[in-house]
């Protein structure tokens, strides 16, 4: 296919997720890959291992987002969680569609009105959980004529653990930190209860994994609006003991992010446990993890109460060298890309991956191309 009938796709951030859906992306004929990133190594991995066009670029500069993907006819956005809100605006205002798997603590309906007027379709939080835990929320809602429950467990942890933390960092470091400090946010007989994150362990057996500890975090974002059920929650996994000794940190103030003053200097304490702790979570080479996630939903349909329960394992990928959450990430997030670029969805404004799986056509394509990329689901009817 020539050059001129490609698409062009822009891809913002190439760290382990950017790079994989870079990846996935560039194995389509019909697509022209380009990958932005400020961190030269990281665009250097993922053009030896695609063919895909690289731009460095800080893209925090007034203007630089603007100039990327003026000429995009898509924009898959995978920046930090403290970038993405602006990013997001950013390429709205442009006028390009766009998925996004940032991870940001602003309410995405704030773009919608922008959304709106550039006539744009904005898949936001299209990650894995949120995002493919969504989706099933989304085409479960639309089988059903009630919902009256929806729970979620999902995690991205190591195969091999490692005393003290049992961890290891899948996607940016800097959002599992934001995770376990910002307040979590779930549905109890249709009231929102606000708990602190880290809050309300409990002992889980999922499928083909050990035993593990669930905690409160704040994963339901837009279900909490979106989905009517009067029972809402999303818990984060993690081995056993974990939750704890994170929860001393934050209690602790070494999660804070205003400056204190230590010999004569002021300095941020997160930034400081950061730099400590990152270089323990991060995952060295030949290190493999996994992905676990369980969906439950129940309601009535047709006055019978019905209960589908989604499972999924997924491992790393040792032939491409990619981990499983940025399988299990990237890859919901370039299919759905897909699915905008060939008009299968095509829902202006901004579009949490509910309204995804609400559309017709659009959760059995997600399925099935996730199966042809060896992430299966199971999924279970009682």
């Amino acid at each position: 296919m020539s050059k001129a009938s490609q698409k062009r796709i822009v891809v913002l951030g190439a760290g382990l997720v950017g790079r994989a859906m870079a990846r996935d992306l560039a194995l389509e004929s019909d697509f022209q890959v380009t990958v932005a990133d400020l961190n030269p190594q990281n665009l250097e991995r993922v053009a030896a291992n695609a063919p895909v066009a690289t731009l460095q670029a800080n893209l925090r500069t007034p203007g630089v987002v603007a100039e990327i993907v003026e000429n995009a006819d898509l924009v898959v956005v995978g920046v930090p969680g403290f970038m993405g809100y602006e990013t997001l605006r950013q390429v709205i205002d442009a006028g390009k569609n766009v998925v996004d798997i940032s991870f940001f603590p602003e309410d995405p309906f704030g773009l919608d009105e922008l959304a709106q007027q550039r006539n744009v379709t904005a898949v936001v939080d299209c990650g894995v959980a949120p995002g493919l835990s969504n989706i099933f929320a989304g085409y479960v809602a639309a089988q059903l004529d009630d919902v009256q429950s929806y729970l979620c467990y999902v995690g991205g942890l190591p195969h091999i653990r490692h005393w003290p933390y049992e961890y290891k960092v899948v996607f940016s470091p800097i959002d599992v930190i934001e995770e376990y400090t910002r307040p979590a946010r779930f549905v109890e007989f249709g009231q929102e209860i606000v708990r602190s994150a880290l809050s309300d362990i409990e002992l889980v057996n999922l499928p083909g994994v050990d035993t593990l500890e669930a905690f409160n975090t704040d994963g339901l974002r837009t279900l909490l609006y979106t989905l009517p059920a009067p029972f809402k929650k999303e818990k984060t996994l993690r081995y056993p003991g974990h939750a704890n000794l994170m929860a001393v940190f934050r209690d602790s103030g070494f999660f804070d992010t205003e400056p204190i003053a230590v010999d004569g200097q002021m300095v941020r304490p997160i930034a400081v446990t950061a730099s400590l702790l990152f270089e323990h979570w991060r995952l060295r080479e030949g290190e493999e993890d996994y992905t676990v996630l369980r969906v439950q939903m129940e309601g009535q349909k047709d006055g019978r109460h019905l209960r589908y329960t989604y499972d999924l394992l997924d491992h790393f990928d040792a032939t491409t060298q990619t981990t499983a959450m940025a399988r299990t990430t990237g890859y919901t997030a370039t299919i759905v890309a897909r699915q905008v670029a060939m008009g299968l969805f095509s829902q202006k404004g901004i579009c949490p991956p509910e309204y995804v799986g609400r559309t017709p056509g659009c959760y059995e394509h997600l399925i099935e191309e996730l199966g042809n990329r060896n992430i299966r689901i199971t999924e279970i009817i009682e």
